[in-house]
């Protein structure tokens, strides 16, 4: 007696085309979610005062509150609760950086946001417009411009590099955080860099009309709309002189009261790195032979205690490190060190 013994095939779904998306799609839920933990995390860390915001009387959560976070981003306040929520928002990598600036995260804190929200690390850990265009030769040069304060500035005011004089202006610049290295945030938020310009007013109103009048060809840039709308939230007078839309061409000179030194006049002049990026070299000149007197007494204080000559944000001194490049003898291309004329 012969048995037939017939095997039940278990029926078993097709593969699917785009390479198994369920999987992916419970994958993005979870990252969604887990990125919304973490935004929150480290905005509860925050307080009003370390990002120049009023305290506003009690809270009842720790931290800053996501209408708060919203407004120094420069998003909206919905958008944002959504991001926090876990919702399938897809964020652009431009706002991410934005959020990220506005959370003041570290390099492996924004690579964290970037794997949750776009499954890849960023290409750059802390993005920094303008940055790429700076070469070891421009840094060669703020030292040589000693003792004349000077440093490369963006059209969007962040200050790159400095040297020595500049960098201890008003107080030392490089104690503050990266994303706060800019002559506006400092202006406005800073009372050291308010005390030291003697016409204050004058400075500050010719400030935010050239920053008007910049922000014509960067009306799209979400750096741009982020830093006019946290600045209009932590600064009532940047608000008001912003709403006055006017325009004027960037300040040619300054009275500056120098700590220890006394007040000497300075006629500002700028160097173009590459034409229309906005990245110029801000060098202040002495008026007469007394403030020439003045800055070199400066410069000496600066350097007295040991100080580089020339400092730089971390993502161009750790370029520059890699390539091994920081003489001016050593050119990385054949191209001139400023490419512009100068204009004061």
């Amino acid at each position: 007696m012969v048995v037939l013994v017939t095997a039940t095939r278990i029926p078993v779904a097709p593969p699917h085309d785009d390479g198994g998306a369920p999987r992916h799609e419970h994958d993005g839920e979870a990252s969604r979610r887990e990125l919304g933990a973490f935004l929150r995390s480290r905005r509860e860390r925050l307080t009003p005062d370390q990002v120049g915001l009023p305290g506003g009387g009690r809270r009842r959560t720790p931290g800053l509150r996501r209408e708060e976070v919203a407004v120094l981003a420069g998003v909206g306040v919905t958008w944002y609760t959504w991001l926090e929520q876990g919702r399938d928002i897809s964020p652009s990598e431009a706002v991410l950086a934005a959020v990220c600036d506005a959370l003041r995260l570290g390099a492996a804190e924004r690579s964290h946001v970037w794997l949750l929200a776009t499954g890849r690390p960023p290409a750059d850990p802390a993005p920094e417009s303008g940055c790429e265009l700076v070469r070891a030769e421009h840094l060669d040069l703020l030292e040589r411009l000693l003792p004349l304060p000077a440093c490369l500035l963006t059209a969007k005011y962040d200050i790159l590099a400095s040297n020595a004089a500049y960098r201890f202006l008003f107080g030392d610049l490089d104690a503050e955080p990266v994303a706060e290295r800019n002559c506006m945030i400092r202006a406005f938020l800073d009372p050291r860099w308010a005390e030291a310009f003697v016409e204050y007013d004058a400075v500050t109103e010719q400030m935010v009309a050239s920053l008007r009048a910049e922000m014509a060809t960067h009306l799209d840039d979400p750096a741009w709309d982020g830093l006019v709308v946290a600045m209009r939230a932590r600064s009532r007078r940047f608000a008001e002189l912003w709403d006055r839309r006017d325009l004027r061409s960037r300040i040619a000179g300054q009275r500056l009261r120098l700590a220890g030194v006394g007040e000497a006049s300075v006629r500002i002049t700028r160097l173009w790195l590459e034409r229309g990026s906005g990245v110029h070299v801000k060098i202040m000149q002495p008026r007469s032979d007394h403030d020439a007197v003045l800055l070199r007494r400066h410069a000496d204080r600066a350097l007295a205690g040991g100080v580089p000559p020339v400092t730089a944000r971390p993502t161009i001194t750790a370029r520059l490190a890699r390539t091994g490049r920081r003489s001016a003898q050593e050119p990385e291309t054949d191209a001139p060190v400023i490419s512009s004329s100068s204009r004061a």
